[in-house]
């Protein structure tokens, strides 16, 4: 505490003893050193006022100003106050309007925009990754950021639903929701994930109402609710300025939100990646048109500018990867950078995600200019802590920084968000702690060389077995994306109470982690001519896929691959049960609903005939588990061959 608050609360302590006695106790004249506007100091006393605060605190030169003009008048009306009650001289006055102008208080403000990315429902602690802090920590970070500057934003560049852990996804993702109200964020730029159960859903989350259908929808604690009792929804906004209806064509959702700091006006331009219609199931960008994200960036520029908005953030759900991103970034890549590169110079800040990186980097402009560029990794990990200085006069900004903080696991909880996180928790944990079967070990979703897993071997082989016989489809291949599977199957140590169960067990909620989509199955018969049409999609560059996803492929199905060839050539061989795939030769192949819509670019599964639905996928795992009691075993990751 400086100098200057302790003599204001020192004074102000003597009115606490009430009028009489502040009357005859208050040092009024009284003055320990000299006022300092700023850093501009003067040789005007700082006397005590006949209501016990002193000039300095009068002045309140510490708080923020929009204007120097905003702050030069008030100066000049409280020392005209000053000087009228007997406690400034008009010299002395005069000096205090003097130090006011040459202090340049007001000429800028400092903006605090607390940022993060790719939340993606992670509101319980340890749930899902044993670095994940919960939301309680998360907000614990979130407000001392906020109390260190009054003009402050919270953002989000999207996925903070979709992919979740169990204590989020059951309840429909109401419980993220919910805390971001408490905790109070302003913009959340919309996500691919946003769009995992279609328009519909997104809308109930940003206006409310439960989920026609689900019994696990609106259960939430009565303070959260609205008055009806059912789920609020969103008390901020959701940003789409690149989704449009394409009957209409009207986006989805706002564009962008603005937020007035002391007449200074920021908008936020919030968007997802233009290729979200290729990594969500065809079903969730019904009737959506997706559009490219510098051309919609740069269209909305002219009409802020008409607005008189100057300082302009983008919120966009797309990213990148850097080198040593947190710590000077030498390099970044991905596709961030071309868009970054396309941008209006008129952007002053790009706010990244989805590739669950965190970084810090400086990109070009269309005019060659800089901008920084952040990301902040994933899953409530880090937070990014900007300053945005804006020149008040011209209203744009003139300078940024940022850090990306580390929320921690340590870091106390708040309060305000363990009673929705306690409630939760406990509606979820009969269904979460049911016992649905055993592994003889961790199972690992990390890919080799090859791109194959453990885990994607034994996802894949159940979902053969849940769609082998005549009546479920009469599969022989199973093929499962990468994607999908979002969480390593972790070993637990035996449990006593309550009940028993032993070393290795798995849970439901072990299995929703990992499986969190609720996909079904479907199987479909496809020739061996589309089976490598389908093998050759994977590959970054090939029908259009921006990033290598291999699929994970059940026992007795085997491919090589030369990964130098070029696209449509990279596939050198298949066999089923050691037998040469032909092109002509039909099979009945398994991939579930995401998948067999053309999710993630596999278009050539939407051609597939003859389809048969089948289980939910977390059902199919379930009963594999239940069939193999005595424990299965991690994937034997054989299956894919890499040959260059």
């Amino acid at each position: 505490m400086n100098r200057k608050t302790l003599i204001a609360l020192a004074a102000a302590g003597l009115c606490a003893h009430g009028a009489a006695l502040a009357a005859a106790s208050c040092p009024i004249g009284s003055a320990t050193g000299t006022v300092t506007l700023g850093t501009t100091a003067t040789t005007v006393p700082d006397r005590v006022a006949a209501d016990c605060r002193t000039v300095d605190a009068w002045i309140n030169d510490e708080s923020p100003w929009g204007s120097q003009a905003a702050f030069l008048a008030h100066v000049s009306s409280v020392t005209m106050s000053l000087h009228k009650a007997g406690t400034l001289t008009a010299a002395e006055r005069a000096r205090l309007l003097a130090a006011a102008q040459a202090s340049r208080i007001g000429a800028e403000i400092t903006v605090k925009l607390i940022a993060f990315n790719d939340f993606h429902g992670y509101v319980k602690p340890f749930e899902g990754s044993s670095s994940n802090p919960g939301v309680a920590r998360f907000s614990t970070r979130i407000k001392a950021l906020k109390a260190a500057n009054p003009l402050h934003a919270v953002v989000s560049a999207g996925d903070m639903i979709g992919a979740s852990p169990l204590t989020s996804a059951l309840f429909k993702d109401e419980p993220t929701i919910e805390a971001m109200n408490r905790i109070g964020i302003d913009f959340n730029a919309v996500g691919n994930h946003e769009f995992d159960e279609g328009r519909a859903e997104l809308l109930r989350m940003q206006r409310g109402g439960n989920h026609p259908s689900d019994a696990f929808s609106g259960l939430g604690l009565p303070v959260d609710k609205r008055a009806d009792g059912q789920f609020a929804g969103a008390k901020f906004d959701f940003l789409a300025a690149n989704v449009s209806d394409t009957a209409t064509g009207r986006t989805l959702l706002p564009a962008y939100g603005v937020k007035d700091f002391l007449g200074n006006k920021m908008a936020f331009i919030g968007m997802t990646l233009e290729g979200t219609p290729t990594i969500v199931s065809p079903a969730g960008v019904a009737g959506l048109r997706f559009a490219d994200e510098a051309d919609t960036v740069n269209a909305l520029i002219p009409k802020l500018r008409a607005e008189g908005i100057q300082s302009i953030v983008v919120l966009i759900h797309e990213g990148g990867a850097a080198v040593s991103g947190t710590a000077g970034c030498p390099s970044i890549s991905g596709p961030i950078v071309d868009i970054v590169n396309r941008l209006d110079p008129a952007v002053d800040l790009v706010i990244s995600g989805h590739t669950h990186q965190a970084y810090n980097c400086r990109i070009a402009k269309r005019d060659g200019s800089l901008v920084r560029v952040t990301s902040q990794g994933q899953y409530a990990r880090n937070l990014g802590d900007i300053d945005v200085t804006i020149d008040t006069r011209t209203k744009d900004v003139i300078a940024t920084s940022a850090t990306i903080l580390t929320t921690g696991t340590t870091t106390a909880e708040d309060p305000a968000l363990t009673d929705l996180i306690a409630h939760y928790d406990n509606l979820a944990a009969v269904p979460k702690s049911r016992v649905i079967g055993q592994i003889t070990q961790a199972i690992s979703r990390t890919q080799n060389a090859a791109g194959e897993s453990p885990l994607g071997d034994v996802i894949a082989d159940a979902q053969l077995a849940a769609t082998r016989s005549a009546g479920t489809g009469a599969a022989v291949i199973a093929f499962m994306n990468p994607g999908g599977i979002r969480a390593d199957l972790p070993y637990n140590a035996a449990r006593t109470t309550p009940g028993s169960a032993p070393a290795g067990h798995v849970t439901y909620g072990d299995a929703f982690t990992v499986q969190p989509f609720g996909n079904s199955l479907v199987t479909m018969t496809l020739s061996g001519a589309q089976i490598q049409t389908l093998l050759e999609t994977q590959f970054v560059g090939c029908n259009g896929q921006t990033v290598e996803r291999m699929l994970q492929v059940s026992d007795g199905f085997r491919y090589s691959y030369a990964a130098n060839n070029g696209c449509g050539l990279r596939v050198t061989g298949m066999t089923l049960n050691g037998v040469v795939i032909q092109p002509a030769a039909s099979y009945r192949v398994t991939v579930n609903s995401f998948l067999a819509d053309g999710g993630d670019g596999f278009a050539v599964l939407t051609q597939g005939g003859n389809r048969l639905g089948g289980d939910v996928d977390t059902d199919a795992f379930e009963k594999y588990l239940q069939a193999n009691p005595s424990g299965v075993a991690p994937g034997p990751v054989n299956r894919i061959v890499r040959q260059n």
